[in-house]
């Protein structure tokens, strides 16, 4: 395991318990620490230096990030060790759904990150491979998230280097760029956009698939 790559779980912690027992960054690394290359601890927000030591960061790869109600939690000095290991050391960043509004996240992209609207409707997500050649998108078919909460266009970001994923929603008359991605200095960045914290997304085998892949990516695999 000491050539595997190190990912390091982040979540705020505010998902409900009946759809993540352990917390959707404890249920990716339940699943990822399933293979052989890859070793993936957790942490969170109530974690001291709010888990992102610079000690945590230094041996991390990849750092998967899960955000929602309490953004404005994260300390400007955790903002600048993120972006300091993705920017100067190139280690990855793999934002997941409301993420979109994570101040490290912003703080990486340089824009606001707002998309037109957030609506919560429980209704199917269609996820279409739209990249099939990037290899976040391989062994990935296009597949539906039975139930799902979908933002829409325009996203305030920079000109990705490639959309991978697109989602369509209200019967395909909403499109959105569903898995995106940047170089940002050395570090690369993936943002994957489904995921509301009500439904257990995460455990889907497509959903895991495309995690898998973005940790690999990240990590410059």
């Amino acid at each position: 395991m000491s050539n595997a790559i190190q990912v390091l779980a982040w979540s705020e912690l505010t998902e409900p318990k009946y759809a993540y027992p352990k917390g959707i960054n404890g249920a990716l690394a339940e699943y990822l620490n399933v293979f052989d290359d890859i070793s993936a601890k957790t942490a969170c927000l109530n974690d001291r230096d709010q888990g992102v030591s610079e000690n945590a960061l230094a041996n991390a790869d990849v750092l998967i990030w899960f955000g929602h109600v309490k953004h404005g939690e994260v300390k400007q000095e955790s903002i600048d060790r993120i972006v300091r290991h993705v920017k100067e050391r190139g280690m990855g960043f793999l934002g997941l759904h409301s993420t979109h509004f994570a101040l490290p996240y912003k703080a990486l992209m340089g824009t606001s990150c707002a998309w037109r609207t957030y609506v919560e409707d429980g209704k199917p997500g269609h996820i279409k491979v739209v990249s099939p050649s990037h290899p976040i998108a391989e062994g990935v078919t296009d597949f539906v998230i039975p139930h799902e909460e979908w933002y829409g266009e325009p996203y305030e970001v920079p000109e990705p280097e490639a959309v991978v994923f697109e989602g369509h929603y209200v019967d395909g008359k909403e499109i959105a760029r569903d898995g995106l991605v940047w170089t940002v200095g050395k570090g690369r960045v993936f943002y994957f956009r489904p995921g509301h914290e009500t439904y257990p997304i995460y455990y889907m085998a497509e959903i895991r698939k495309i995690i898998l892949n973005g940790v690999r990516w990240c990590a410059g695999c």
